[in-house]
């Protein structure tokens, strides 16, 4: 395998990384932990034993994912967020043997700042607003904001608030143009298997937020 590793970063033996992905300053890879490709991960990250990461995984400065955590593809974790791995934590008790199982599944959003409770789920392509406390399971697609973190409203795969359902209750991204329906507090995406990838041509993105936010 082939990926790129700073020379202040560390990859202990029995890490395996997948190519072309790339460890930055001060980071550090350990043992038992499994990188998928085309990852990227900034600056003083951490990656702890038997963690495992898919592909086109994208981990900014300055966040650690602990033991019990599994992140499938093409998830961002934004600067300083924080990830945990045992509810009770209490220096005086070891509680190795008992780290909770903390699962972020493909397409997924936690913004800079937010803290990740252990033990719980965060759904396909959710959006985790930064500073956000979330405690429990996140459904697909939910945008999830505040201190704890409570549901208000859909997110698209691009990252645009879903809102106007027309007469059928189908919500459409105004970037990507794909349409999404609601049903019994789930969403699904009627364009797109939510395992498929992006089509090729809709991987750059072109307008800024802003410009499609209303």
């Amino acid at each position: 395998m082939s990926f790129f590793k700073h020379e202040t970063a560390v990859v202990d033996e029995g890490a395996c990384i997948g190519d072309n992905t790339k460890i930055w300053h001060f980071s550090h890879i350990c043992p038992g932990s499994v990188i998928g490709a085309d990852c990227v991960f900034g600056q003083n990250t951490m990656v702890a034993n038997d963690v495992i990461i898919g592909s086109n995984v994208k981990v900014q400065n300055n966040v650690a994912i602990y033991t019990g955590t599994t992140v499938e593809d093409d998830v961002f974790l934004g600067p300083s967020c924080v990830l945990t791995n045992v509810t009770n934590p209490r220096s005086q008790v070891r509680r190795q043997s008992l780290y909770e199982k903390t699962l972020i599944r493909r397409g997924a959003t936690v913004g800079a700042n937010a803290t990740i409770v252990c033990g719980i789920t965060l759904g396909r392509y959710s959006f985790i607003a930064a500073g956000a406390v979330v405690a429990k399971n996140v459904p697909d697609y939910a945008f999830m904001m505040g201190v704890p973190a409570r549901q208000c409203g859909w997110m698209s795969r691009h990252g645009h608030i879903l809102k106007n359902a027309d007469s059928k209750g189908i919500l459409i991204c105004p970037e990507s143009g794909f349409k999404y329906i609601e049903s019994e507090n789930s969403l699904k995406c009627l364009d797109l298997d939510e395992e498929a990838p992006l089509p090729e041509n809709l991987t750059e993105g072109t307008v800024y937020y802003d410009d499609l936010k209303n």
